[in-house]
């Protein structure tokens, strides 16, 4: 179990995407999903371990091999029901064929690419018709609320008006903010990504905000007792506005048509 920030993201999401899968396929249909980007697996395995099969693509070196060392504890029927392909998520159309999947996962991608649109168009061919295209975003019309909210007047100011991500806890010499990883990142608008949606044939179906409450959380904090009862709160928040508006992450569902 990761951090307190990352716990609230992994939870919530599998929660959200719990509720698209269950209202667009039927009970017990065991579902193709692609995640691209998908980090050390974490929902990847998670709906391996629900009966789908699972194709996670990365292109990290150290993330694909904490993947693989995560999905080797898994039991046999487990592992057999997962794929890794180490490559950049712009290259589906290089592995796989149009329409080979029922769900198509990419989370926390889009902040790392300057030009989304391509690689949203090329996961929307990977869809077959009625499947589901989930995103991550960083959220950029909440940019200002973090940096707001501890003080950083100046770091707030700025974040009115630029869609590059810059949280006010490390500043580089260059007068830039890079994220807690130390990477240069963009953030994504609401407006932008459902007219980019509806452009590549898998308009927006529904959207959520994630981590509403807990984004200010420090980055070594623990996890609470009354864990449940936050993510209650955060599930509540992140569907309901004004609140899911101006969450940090927001997590869009579109739908091939």
């Amino acid at each position: 179990m990761g951090g307190l920030r990352d716990v609230v993201r992994q939870e919530l999401v599998a929660r959200q995407l719990d509720e698209q899968i269950a209202g667009r396929f039927p009970v017990g249909k065991r579902l193709r999903v692609l995640d691209v980007g998908m980090g050390q697996g974490t929902q990847a395995l998670r709906l391996a371990r629900a009966g789908h099969q699972v194709t996670g693509v990365e292109r990290d070196a150290t993330m694909i091999s904490a993947a693989r060392a995560r999905l080797a504890g898994e039991p046999e029927g487990i592992r057999e029901r997962v794929r890794l392909v180490q490559s950049d998520g712009r290259d589906t159309g290089v592995h796989f064929l149009p329409g080979s999947f029922d769900v198509v996962l990419c989370h926390g991608v889009l902040m790392y690419v300057d030009e989304p649109d391509p690689l949203l168009a090329g996961l929307a061919r990977m869809l077959a018709p009625g499947g589901l295209l989930s995103l991550l975003v960083r959220n950029g019309d909440a940019l200002a609320l973090r940096p707001g909210l501890a003080g950083d007047w100046e770091t707030a100011l700025a974040a009115f008006d630029t869609s590059a991500y810059l949280p006010h806890s490390r500043t580089d010499s260059n007068g830039g903010t890079p994220t807690r990883l130390g990477l240069d990142v963009r953030a994504d608008r609401l407006s932008d990504l459902t007219a980019t949606l509806a452009g590549i044939g898998a308009p927006l179906h529904t959207w959520y905000g994630v981590r509403v409450c807990t984004d200010t959380a420090a980055d070594g904090a623990e996890i609470p007792e009354d864990l449940e009862t936050l993510l209650a709160v955060e599930e509540r928040a992140g569907k309901t506005d004004p609140y899911r508006g101006v969450a940090a992450l927001l997590h869009l569902c579109g739908v091939r048509g």
